[in-house]
């Protein structure tokens, strides 16, 4: 004869966690950073429309090709390079719309933090703090978002882990 223990409400599902929803926001901020980052480098905006890489301007010269400190050569190198320009804009492509919809957080995360933290290496000294800067802390989100599947709330998560695809290959979770 076995002893019955009252029911007990479960514990909540992790997709109904608020913190939850905290890191779903952080994920949508920084997609929408990320997106505007490609638009705005897509099409030159605040600029004269023929400052875009639609116009033939490189996303990447004018930032890497003026960048100071310890590894500036090979920035200056890279600058304004086809193979860097198509990566950069395709990352920050990339990365705002898997963010904004919630699908493709773990490869986001990995290729996000890569990309942040070539980011950081190229705007180390004088202007960026050697230790923790932005770049680390929007590493930080896009990895915690990734972990915890915050691509579920607020965003298509749910449905984009269903996929058989997407099962057979949960790095593309």
């Amino acid at each position: 004869m076995s002893v019955e223990t009252p029911l007990r409400p479960s514990p909540p599902v992790a997709s109904e966690h608020p913190a939850l929803y905290a890191l779903a926001a952080g994920r949508l901020f920084l997609g929408w950073t990320f997106l505007w980052a490609f638009v705005d480098k897509l099409f030159g905006l605040g600029r004269p429309a023929e400052k875009g890489w639609l116009s033939g301007v490189s996303p990447s010269e004018g930032f890497l090709g003026h960048t100071q400190g310890p590894f500036k050569e090979i920035f200056h190198a890279m600058a304004g390079e086809v193979w860097v320009d198509a990566l950069f804009m395709f990352g920050l492509g990339g990365l705002g719309i898997a963010l904004l919809l919630g699908i493709c957080l773990r490869l986001a995360a990995i290729g996000g933090t890569v990309l942040l933290a070539m980011l950081w290496a190229a705007s180390l000294w004088p202007d960026a703090n050697p230790f923790m800067d932005m770049h680390w802390i929007y590493a930080a989100t896009l990895i915690s978002a990734a972990l915890a599947d915050a691509g579920r709330p607020l965003g298509l998560g749910r449905f984009w882990e269903r996929l058989p695809v997407i099962r057979r290959h949960p790095l593309l979770r």
